[in-house]
């Protein structure tokens, strides 16, 4: 019996550090980064593999979570009983189930998590390349990248974005993040 309590203690004290906390001051890349060990690491690498500026993916992942790795959809309710989340949408990135399962085959990522930072920001990365391929959008232009990345890529070539005010006013965030954030990154101490 006391091998059982020590096994439980253990395994929730691994689960427990595990488990990744949002950073303390997220308007801030530098902060960020200097907080988060290895986050710099990984977003560089995503870069280098994909093309994908960090301040452009950096501003996404803000949007999408602001840095929680274990955010969800709302649960929907009919009365007082459960019926479901609105969509699959999971982790730091908010990637649904289709198009993570797509970015895991084609990237050959075959045990990556959305709760883990370095996998999510290779996803922003990968798909940030996806729509420089699909639809001509420049990695650069985090404005038009969120739109695709809100929308998808058939949504963003029917402009289904267009009647959205709401989801323009959160593009251009987004694009306001993405530059402070690359202004900042140039004065970070990495």
């Amino acid at each position: 019996m006391r091998f059982v309590k020590f096994w439980a203690g253990g395994m929730l004290v691994l689960l427990t550090g595990c488990s990744a906390s949002q950073p303390g001051n997220i308007s801030n890349i530098c902060s960020i980064f200097e907080e988060k060990s290895g986050w710099y690491d990984d977003a560089r690498a995503a870069q280098e593999r994909w093309g994908a500026p960090v301040h452009v993916t950096m501003s996404i992942m803000y949007q999408e979570s602001a840095f929680r790795s274990d955010v969800k959809p709302p649960m929907r309710y009919f009365l007082f009983i459960p019926i479901g989340r609105g969509s699959s949408a999971y982790g730091y990135p908010q990637a649904q189930d289709p198009v993570w399962e797509q970015y895991v085959a084609k990237a050959d990522r075959w045990f990556a998590s959305r709760s883990d930072f370095g996998d999510s920001i290779d996803f922003i990365a990968w798909y940030v390349n996806q729509t420089y391929k699909i639809n001509g959008i420049s990695k650069w232009d985090a404005y038009n990248q969120y739109l695709n990345y809100h929308e998808g890529w058939g949504g963003f070539k029917k402009k289904t974005h267009a009647s959205k005010s709401w989801l323009l006013k959160t593009a251009k965030k987004v694009s306001q993040r993405a530059a402070e954030y690359s202004r900042q990154l140039k004065k970070c101490n990495l």
